[in-house]
């Protein structure tokens, strides 16, 4: 059985940011200091994005995101040196997390289904979805994920999937664990799978990620709180779908991706982390 294709993805989180001696409780403060005076200003009538580049509880965010305008290219010399697909090239197996390798994963088996939709909410179809994740121990296959967790050598935590005519995608995986990040000390980023949406073009890509129900983690995790507005943020959470949910196999979860319009769901910045 052939690899399947790893999408192109950045460094997890937990690689990227240096570690300082600020604990969690003044991270917290930070985020519920910040959090109250983006409301404010939204009462006075300013308009505010969904997200800020510049979010201090996140500590990285000061420098690594786009500091430059942008700037305008051609999208056919792009599409010259981008990966290309086509419904040929995205095998079934693919979306298949669990059977890739020739023993089944550790962890709680799972199916996520959903749909990816324009702001009128009419299906796009056709379209290349990707996910990448953790492991169920919270490790992901990284040359720089080197924290204290067990590799799974029967998953590797990546899959792609194409969009039928109803605009849905469907993939079986295994739900990821919370892993430790170097941002703030005992830091930990509440489990979640990175969605990659390609449209129809190379430049279009729109990343963003999938958190689970009632996590912990939420109130603490100071990239899940640089969405400021309690509702961009519900967007980000898979919903339970009992009928979704396979007996004695695996359990289900919806996600549907809007990718513009008043609800559309929050995507990172173009050269923010994965």
């Amino acid at each position: 059985m052939s690899d399947p294709i790893i999408p192109i993805a950045a460094a997890p989180e937990s690689l990227l940011a240096s570690p300082d001696q600020v604990d969690q409780r003044t991270v917290s403060r930070e985020i519920g200091e910040l959090h109250a005076g983006y409301a404010e200003r939204e009462r006075r009538g300013e308009a505010l994005p969904a997200t800020m580049h510049d979010f201090p509880p996140y500590r990285s965010s000061l420098l690594r995101h786009p500091t430059k305008n942008p700037r305008l290219v051609d999208p056919e010399t792009i599409e010259l040196w981008s990966p290309a697909f086509g419904q040929r090239d995205v095998a079934a197996i693919e979306s298949d997390l669990t059977a890739q390798h020739a023993g089944e994963p550790l962890g709680e088996r799972m199916t996520v289904r959903g749909r990816l939709l324009d702001s009128g909410g009419r299906p796009l179809a056709n379209q290349l979805v990707e996910i990448w994740q953790a492991n169920s121990a919270g490790r992901y296959i990284h040359q720089r994920d080197q924290h204290p967790a067990p590799l799974d050598p029967h998953f590797t935590g990546a899959g792609r999937a194409i969009t039928n005519d109803r605009g849905e995608y469907l993939f079986t995986t295994i739900k990821p664990g919370p892993y430790p990040w170097k941002n703030h000390v005992n830091a930990w980023r509440p489990a979640h799978i990175h969605f990659s949406i390609f449209g129809t073009g190379f430049t279009q890509r729109l990343i963003t990620q999938m958190y689970f129900p009632g996590d912990p983690l939420f109130a603490l995790d100071p990239i899940y709180n640089s969405i400021w507005r309690q509702a961009d943020r519900d967007r980000l959470v898979g919903v339970y779908d009992h009928d979704l949910t396979a007996p004695e196999l695996s359990t289900g979860y919806r996600f549907d991706i809007v990718v513009d319009g008043p609800d559309a769901t929050w995507f990172e910045p173009e050269e923010a982390d994965a």
